[in-house]
């Protein structure tokens, strides 16, 4: 007999894990000391490490972190997908510390937010990634952050890491405490940082890479930026749940994933649906010998349906859908591969163990199955909060423990749920969220910006693509170009629109608000 309501328990069936990230590693380590566990994902010269060395290097971390900070503190992490950042993270972890992860792509305004919001003591960070100056843009911001007490370039990380005492104590960490924050957008156009627990993402970790049936013999290939749950959390601990090979690409490159499926049989790979659909259009795809790959796990976006299938005959894999958010540690919910490829194509599964799911009305009223309504989910994978933000944390967690995701799902009488949409205006870009505000309140500074809305149009390619809805100021012709460019100088590339429309005036509701939903319908017609 299937479900009545829109409400799934928890399956408190099989157990919880109760661990530290450190304390993961560790069992990793007694049982598969000799298992290789990280791979460079670098097209060549690729260091490697065993669970032993793994847990040898981040242990010297930590003692070499608690010479400067003490358990509690937030030390930061602006890099891209070097072995490094995974050190710090588990060093970090093993010391008590709290990781903040910051988007390399980030520029001083987004930099000083982060870092000044988290109160950070510490930042290690590369000099420059893709042409961003990052080691520039600190400097500009430094003298705006007094808790910034230590900075270590990761280019002088060996000889940090030499300094270190060779022997120290550890601390015990409760696996209750709090592990990472990491910052995620919001439709009040300021970034909030999501205070994750240990408990929380490696549990959250283990479903997921129990979903895919991931063993000791299993190479998982991860280009998602470690700043996301999706690299730091569900890849990185997720792989060692399982003990198996953790392969981190520097950055994501498509000739460079089907180079390391080839050369290190990797046998799971997740990626975005942009990431994938590059892949598959690699010039030199069809000649690729792709025997060893068995899995793929995506999300970060809606993912459609013909995508599903064609990643599926074209990988010859078996696909695994995630949905959730930042705040949920991150998975809410996960197709197995062994659902069917319908399952697959139109919902994004069933809730993972010990999380309780229920679809609700704006009333907060449980809705019947099949009716479309916000989804709501309570359990260890709830973020305790949002960093010193109480009130946003009381608009996102209701004082039952629910946390309102803000997605517009429908639910059948299995317990699968699907994505009918966002109450937010998040928009979702190759799996980056971008909230519209932030790029809004950079145009309203040009003096030829009357008005502006930015909003997400689909896109096959990205899932969305960020729009901007320009209404000039009177007398003023302001172009594409020169707001790009205003946009592009102040925040990360991917958050600049890249779709432009001007208009004699904007869509309002009775109360002034503009109307969103109708400006993608002008664009359509605009076509």
């Amino acid at each position: 007999m299937g479900l009545t309501s829109s409400y799934w328990p928890a399956d408190e069936s099989g157990p919880l894990p109760e661990l530290s990230v450190g304390q993961l590693l560790r069992q990793a380590t007694k049982e598969a000391p000799d298992r290789i566990a990280l791979v460079e994902g670098v097209a060549q010269d690729r260091r490697r490490w065993t669970y032993q060395e793994l847990l040898a290097v981040s242990e010297q971390v930590a003692r070499g972190l608690l010479e400067s900070f003490a358990p509690g503190d937030r030390v930061a992490v602006w890099a891209p997908n070097i072995p490094e950042w995974l050190f710090l993270e588990f060093g970090a972890a093993l010391a008590g510390l709290v990781l903040v992860t910051v988007n390399p792509a980030y520029r001083p305004k987004e930099l000083r937010h982060v870092l000044g919001q988290s109160g950070a003591s510490g930042l290690f960070l590369v000099d420059e990634f893709r042409g961003s100056p990052m080691r520039q843009y600190l400097q500009e911001v430094q003298p705006d952050l007094p808790a910034l007490r230590n900075v270590v370039r990761f280019s002088e990380f060996d000889e940090w890491l030499a300094a270190a005492p060779d022997s120290a104590s550890l601390p015990d960490v409760d696996p209750s405490s709090a592990a990472q924050i990491q910052y995620t957008s919001g439709t009040t156009g300021v970034s909030k940082g999501a205070l994750l627990t240990h408990r929380g993402i490696v549990a959250n970790a283990q479903f997921d890479a129990a979903a895919v049936g991931l063993g000791t013999e299993d190479v998982w290939l991860d280009p998602m930026p470690l700043f996301h749950c999706g690299g730091c959390v569900i890849a990185t601990l997720g792989s060692v749940w399982a003990r198996a090979t953790h392969v981190p690409l520097l950055r994501f490159d498509p000739k460079l994933v089907l180079d390391l499926v080839e050369q290190e049989l990797g046998s799971v790979l997740i990626a975005v649906p942009t990431m994938l659909i590059s892949t598959m259009e690699e010039p030199n795809f069809a000649g690729r010998d792709l025997h060893s790959l068995r899995a793929v796990i995506s999300g970060g976006a809606k993912v459609p349906p013909d995508l599903v299938r064609r990643i599926e005959s074209t990988l010859g894999v078996q696909v695994s859908i995630v949905f959730g958010q930042t705040e949920a540690s991150p998975t809410i919910t996960q197709t197995v591969l062994d659902d069917s490829l319908m399952d697959k194509a139109e919902t994004v599964g069933r809730p993972h163990p010990h999380t309780e799911v229920k679809i609700v009305d704006q009333k907060g009223e449980t809705v019947p199955i099949g009716v479309v309504g916000e989804l709501c989910t309570r359990g260890y994978l709830v973020m305790p909060g949002y960093y010193e933000m109480p009130e946003q944390t009381a608009q996102a967690i209701d004082e039952e423990g629910w946390l309102h995701t803000g997605d517009l799902c429908s639910m059948d009488d299995r317990g699968y749920c699907s994505v009918e949409g966002r109450l937010r205006d998040m928009i979702i870009r190759g799996g980056e969220n971008i909230y519209p505000r932030e790029i809004e309140e950079i145009l309203y500074t040009h003096p030829g910006v009357g008005d502006v809305a930015v909003v997400g149009l689909p896109d096959p390619k990205w899932g969305e693509e960020v729009a901007a809805f320009v209404r000039p100021a009177s007398g003023c012709f302001p172009t594409e170009e020169e707001l790009f460019a205003l946009v592009r100088s102040q925040l990360a590339p991917h958050k600049a629109p890249t779709r432009w429309l001007f208009v004699e005036s904007l869509p309002l509701t009775p109360s002034g608000k503009i109307q969103k939903f109708e400006l993608r319908r002008l664009y359509e017609g605009a076509k």
